[in-house]
């Protein structure tokens, strides 16, 4: 059925896929978020801060 090289080449293939799939499922899942939920909140401050300081120039 199949030779030697080619279930080398056929383990090496699934093995690359594999990882490929686990690799996306683990980015998906953790450091997207992750790096949406950080970039909202630092959004966040740079508009609280930007307030404070109208809000300083208004008072002073």
């Amino acid at each position: 059925m199949f030779e030697f090289d080619q279930y080398l080449g056929f383990l090496a293939f699934l093995t690359i896929a594999t990882i490929g799939f686990w690799l996306m499922i683990f980015l998906v899942s953790f450091i997207v978020p992750y790096w949406i939920g950080g970039s909202i909140m630092e959004m966040l401050k740079e508009k609280k801060e930007a307030k404070r300081k109208k809000r300083e120039e208004l008072n002073a």
